[in-house]
Formats: C-alpha cells, structure tokens, sequence
C-alpha cells in the first residue's frame, strides 16, 4: 500500500505517512512570526512521493550557468547535486520508521537543506558510509534496489559525500538520535571554506585554530551548532575523545558556547563569532575597500573609530564632543604590525594606543585587526597583571563602559 496504494487508501490508512517540503525564510526555523513558512504537502506512493520531493527540491534551488568547453549551448546546474537530493530523499523514506505517525520534513532554509524523518539509523552513527546496509524496511528497500533507486549496499552516504566534495561543498552532516527517534541529513548550499570563510577566519589567525577547528567553526555558524558527532562527521578519522578536546578548546577561546549536558551536549557560536561573519558580510556587500583588497589583511582606518568603540561618519560620538584624530606615527605603527606579529609588538602599540587615550576593548581590536579573544586573552589582561595597563573603572573591571590607560610610569627613586 504504500508503495503502490491510491491516495485515497494512504490517507486512510496511513493519514501521517507524507512527505513535507517546508520553504522558511532565512537561517532559523520560525524567526519571524509574520514570515513563517509556505509548505507543499506531498501524499503519495513512495515510489512517485521521491520524484515529487526531489523536483521541488530542484525547482526552489538558485543555479549556476555553465558552458563547457567544447559546446555551444549552455546548461544550469543546481546547487547541490541531483544524485544527492536523489539518494538523501531515497534513504529518508527507505529508512524511516512506520510505526512512528509522524511526517517527512524537507525544510528549505536559505542556507541548508535539512532532511528530517523519524526513526533512528539502525546503522551505528560511526558507521555511516562504510560499507553493509540495515534497514528496517526490507521490501521497501528490495523494491527500491529493483528500480535503481538505492543500492542497499551502505554507498549511498559515501557517493553523497564525494559529489559534495567534487563541488567543492561542506559535506552532508548527519545526526541519529535515538533518544528522539530521529535521524537528521544537513546539505549546506555555501561552497566550504570560500574566500569569505577564510577572510572571517583570518580574524581569529592569533588564536592558531587547526584545520579541524576551523572547519568547525565554520559549520557551526552556518548550521548554528555543532556536537560531537557532527565534528566526527565533518573531520574523518577524528575520535569522541579527539573531538571533544577541540570543542572545549574552541569554547575556552570564546568562540563556542557549550549547550546541555551529557550525551545531549552541543555548542553554539558565540555572539562575537556571528558579529564578526556579519561585518566580512557586510563589506563583501559594499564592495571592496579603497585601499587593501581583501578585508582581512589591513586594519580599518582607527581614525573612523572613537574611544568607545563605536564608529562615527564625522568623527563625533553621539552627545559628546569630537574624539582627537590618531596622531600619524600610531597609524604607521598599527600597519607595520601586520597580521602576525608578535606579542610583544602588539603590545607596545597597546601601549602607545592607551597613552595616546583611554580605549575600550572593542575600539583596540577594530584598530588593530584582532579579535578581542585574542587581546582579551593574550594582550590586555596580562598588561594589567603586570602593570602595564590599568582600568578606568577599577572597581568594576566588567563594567560595560571600561576601558583600558596606560599606566604611569614609576617615580624615579633618585
């Protein structure tokens, strides 16, 4: 029946075995309340239900325009692969669980594809695409093998992964849950570690985030998490114990915050993370600046900056007098720094920053190009502990308008 069976003996039957093709607006589910979602119920055989889901898929999707070498028409492609969309359908209503009356979701964000349908893998998560198939719909399953929708050999998630691969795409990430009954497949759109990707991690360059690291980092702003399994799914060979360590690495270094507990565990990007995706965004909209050609590799004017860290287009804070221009000689020594200079030349142009004027933590990073992590962590507070700098607020060291002076010289004993 739910192979062949007429609509109307599905819905009677089987009122809940559908298949959901859910377009939201943005990157989270149900953000705005007055933009909800547009949604395509799709009640079919499985056989015609996949070819339903799968040309939605592919008419909602942007295309590229491709003319290969040698012909004289050319094509569009869509931006994920049509044997991916294929086989990602396919295995959700090959694998899921009928006893559960619940629905296929295909949910289409701007970002991502995410395939969401009940039953756990029976598969151990470890395992996914190495070879040998469990599922717990053999006839289903033998029919589909029969008219070449799915091997029922275990390759499907290894051809999914190498055609993401071949488009130079993030590869498919994929979640068991069997506390929830749930199995999850995430396909992003963006292509892996673009110039924009690696423009925004060049902002965290000081923290040296290994390969792993940032590969994570970027997916967990683009998905807006990440577990265990996630970072095990998207850095092969790496183990539960490996990547935990990385994990709590890039929580220590403020970039992720951590989320529940125990096998529940995920982290989130911080806020910071997700202002400094915004900004390479923002100017990767206005076009490029007048004087470097990539945004990570000079410092913004700190002129354009006042003390408290907010930008003025004339050169006033709101309510307050004009902020004095950045004498000549620190605009010279910001730029001979570089991206990566030592500690202990940045920490001398620190110095000369908060002899010039009393600086908030912000306003330092914006002038010099890192990130507060970094400067928070590597810079600032240990030329507090050693004297260098002192608060302006010295009483309440979180105080939200602190900012940082140089501190006194000592008086000469003689």
């Amino acid at each position: 029946m739910l192979l062949f069976g007429s609509s109307k003996a599905l819905r009677q039957f089987f009122p809940m075995m559908r298949i959901d093709y859910i377009r939201v607006p943005g990157v989270q589910w149900v953000k705005d309340p007055d933009r909800r979602f547009d949604t395509i119920e799709i009640r079919s055989p499985l056989i015609r239900a996949i070819q339903r889901a799968r040309a939605a898929i592919l008419d909602d999707l942007p295309r590229a325009f491709s003319l290969p070498a040698g012909e004289t028409q050319g094509r569009e492609i869509p931006l994920l692969p049509d044997r991916v969309i294929r086989e990602v359908v396919a295995n959700a209503v090959m694998h899921r669980s009928y006893k559960v009356h619940g629905s296929i979701q295909i949910i289409r964000y701007a970002n991502r594809l995410e395939i969401r349908n009940p039953g756990y893998s029976l598969k151990a998560e470890e395992r996914l695409g190495e070879p040998g198939s469990e599922t717990r719909n053999p006839k289903i399953a033998a029919v589909f093998h029969e008219i070449k929708f799915a091997e029922t050999k275990g390759s499907g998630i290894r051809v999914m992964r190498e055609l993401m691969a071949k488009c130079s795409l993030s590869p498919p990430y994929l979640q068991s849950d069997r506390i929830g009954n749930s199995f999850i497949a995430i396909l992003l759109f963006h292509h892996f570690l673009s110039r924009d990707d690696l423009d925004w991690l060049a902002t965290f360059s000081e923290l040296n985030l290994c390969d792993e690291e940032r590969k994570a980092l970027v997916s967990a702003r683009e998905v807006g998490a990440i577990d265990n399994s996630s970072y095990r799914n998207l850095n092969r060979g790496a183990d539960t114990l490996n990547a935990s360590k990385h994990l709590r690495r890039l929580c220590d270094l403020g970039l992720l915050q951590k989320k529940g507990q125990g096998s529940g565990t995920y982290y989130v990007p911080t806020e910071m993370v997700l202002a400094s995706w915004n900004l390479i965004q923002s100017k990767e909209t206005s076009g490029p600046s007048e004087v470097g050609e990539k945004p990570s590799e000079l410092a913004p004017n700190p002129s354009e900056f006042d003390s408290e860290g907010g930008n003025s287009t004339d050169g006033h804070s709101e309510g307050s007098a004009p902020e004095p221009q950045l004498p000549v000689e620190l605009t010279e020594a910001i730029r001979a720094l570089g991206k990566r200079a030592p500690e202990a030349a940045v920490k001398s142009v620190v110095r000369k920053l908060c002899s010039w004027n009393d600086l908030a933590l912000p306003a330092l990073a914006r002038m010099l190009g890192r990130s507060e992590v970094y400067l928070r962590q590597k810079i600032v507070s240990p030329m507090v502990k050693t004297g260098e700098l002192e608060f302006t607020i010295p009483e309440e060291p979180n105080h939200t308008r602190q900012r940082y002076r140089a501190a006194s010289p000592p008086p000469d004993p003689g």
